[in-house]
Order: C-alpha cells, then sequence, then structure tokens
C-alpha cells in the first residue's frame, strides 16, 4: 500500500531534529531505520504530518565505555550491537538477544534505539532492556532526562517518551564475568516475532544461584519483569531441577495476548518452559 502524505525533513544534528519534531507537534515522528515505522506507514495504521529522518546525525550512533555501564547510541543498529565487542565482552545478553532479530537485512537497517522506542512487546529488546535494568535516555525542549527501562514501557506501543522527545541513548550496567545469560525465543519462522521470548541472567556463587533476573517477551502488554522467578531462584542451587521449580512462576501476574499464533494458556506454557531453559542456560546447568 501507499502511505498518507507527509512532509519530510533531515536534520543534520540533534538539536536540529530536536526543533524539528517539537515544531511538528504530535503528529511528528521520528525515522531512523524505518523497519518498524515504515510497515505502519505502508498499512497506513499511522498517519504522521511530518517525518524526522535523524539517520544521518552520527552522534547517535555508537558505543561509549563509562566506567561501569555502557551507553549505546539509539542510532546503533542491530547488528553493530550484535558485533561490538564492548558489547560483548560486558553486556553480552543484549548482542545475543539482538542476533535474534528478525534477519539480517533488517537488523542491518534497524536500529535499537528504534526498537525500544516503537514498544512492541513482542520485540526481543525491550524485555532484554528490562531485565538488565537499563536507563533510557532522551532529550527534548527542555534538556536531556534519564528514564528506568521498568518505566519506560507504558502500554502497547507506547512509551514515556513525550511528543518532543528523542531517544538518544541507553545506559546499561556493566555485567561483571559471574553472571551468565540467555536468551530463549519461540518464534514460527526465523524471521517472525516471538509468541514468547525470555531473557535470563544468573550470577553463581557456590554452586547456588545468587541473584536471578527474567524479563519475559509477548507475555502482556508491555515487557514484563518476572519478579516471582527472580525470588525463587535467588538462593536456589544451580541445577535444572531446581531453576525448572522456580520456572514456574513465570506466568504468575501476566496478561499474554490471544492471537492466530497462540492461546493465553499457550504463551503462559510456553513462558514457564522457555524460562527454565534459559536460566539453567545462564546459570551454566
Amino acid at each position: 500500500m501507499i502511505p498518507a502524505k507527509f512532509d519530510y525533513v533531515k536534520p543534520g544534528s540533534l538539536d536540529e531534529a530536536v526543533r524539528a519534531l517539537a515544531d511538528g507537534g504530535e503528529d511528528a515522528k521520528i525515522i531512523a531505520g524505518g523497519q518498524s515505522l515504515l510497515p505502519l506507514l505502508r498499512l497506513r495504521l499511522s498517519y504522521p504530518d511530518l517525518l524526522v529522518d535523524v539517520g544521518g546525525i552520527d552522534e547517535l550512533r555508537g558505543v561509549i565505555d563509562h566506567g561501569d555501564s555502557l551507553v549505546i547510541g539509539a542510532r546503533t543498529t542491530h547488528y553493530q550491537v550484535v558485533h561490538d565487542p564492548l558489547i560483548g565482552e560486558h553486556c553480552g545478553l543484549l548482542a545475543q538477544a539482538a542476533g535474534t532479530v528478525a534477519d539480517p537485512a533488517v537488523r542491518h537497517r534497524g536500529t535499537l534505539g528504534g526498537s525500544l522506542a516503537h514498544g512492541d512487546p513482542a520485540g526481543d529488546l525491550p524485555a532484554v532492556a528490562v531485565a538488565l535494568g537499563a536507563t533510557l535516555i532522551a532529550r527534548g525542549p527542555g534538556g536531556e532526562r534519564e528514564i528506568a527501562a521498568g518505566d519506560f514501557f507504558v502500554d502497547y506501543l507506547t512509551t514515556a517518551l513525550e511528543p518532543s522527545e528523542i531517544l538518544t541513548g541507553v545506559r546499561v550496567p556493566k555485567l561483571g564475568g559471574d553472571w551468565g545469560y540467555r536468551y530463549e525465543k519461540f518464534h514460527r519462522t526465523a524471521q517472525a516475532w516471538a509468541i514468547v521470548g525470555v531473557a535470563a541472567l544468573a550470577r553463581r556463587s557456590n554452586g547456588h544461584v545468587a541473584e536471578a533476573r527474567v524479563g519475559l517477551t509477548n507475555m502482556g502488554s508491555v515487557p514484563v519483569r518476572a519478579s516471582a522467578v527472580e525470588a525463587a531462584a535467588a538462593g536456589a542451587e544451580a541445577t535444572r531441577d531446581a531453576l525448572n521449580a522456580a520456572a514456574a512462576s513465570a506466568a504468575d501476574g501476566t496478561e499474554p495476548p490471544a492471537d492466530l499464533h497462540g492461546a493465553p494458556d499457550y504463551r503462559r506454557h510456553l513462558a514457564r518452559v522457555l524460562t527454565g531453559r534459559a536460566l539453567a542456560a545462564a546459570a551454566g546447568v
């Protein structure tokens, strides 16, 4: 299909982009890689009056080491996330999950910031950001502000970004060598959205799981932090049986969608199974 008519600008700097977005009002949209927005435009599910293209702003791309954390530019592509040595060394879960996004063509064009700002609960990276305890950095006419990942995702395709704000980067804490990780994903084909996905982190100590973090993909209108699993896994023996027992509460408090790909009960079952697998892999058992 053909998108509805819109105006288009391509600013040369972040400040220019912020001004253009503010001038465009609530009917202006940011576009970078376009892998999330373009399908909505073609299907006429989105009708922006103005597209502000930030694809040429280099300050929004790349990875900066801040000591105890990494700041990843919002325009960094999924492919770059997968292959960046700093991310691979200090935040392997993000690199692993980014490698499962869609197909190579999408990973070369789609961006980390675009995936998070789109706010699709079936997307792989929002649940990873929640599990990591990431912080999202936004810039608007009033300056810069930081938003915890747990507060960023408000509802289906809705985030805490103001209409005049641009997501500029993501701060992720570095994980020490005692942390293991795994992203498990169940989908129909390699290019499809996750029916259910699980982002798991586990810190081992003396044969036990000292701490665990779990984020769930497509188990509600926003990515879900599986706090009941985390509490059950903390202090548990690092064995498959113990971690499967902790994973039994993975679906607690969730409201998974019902669609052609799975009923809610089916997704709850998948969440429990995949969480057990992901925790076991993260704990190295």
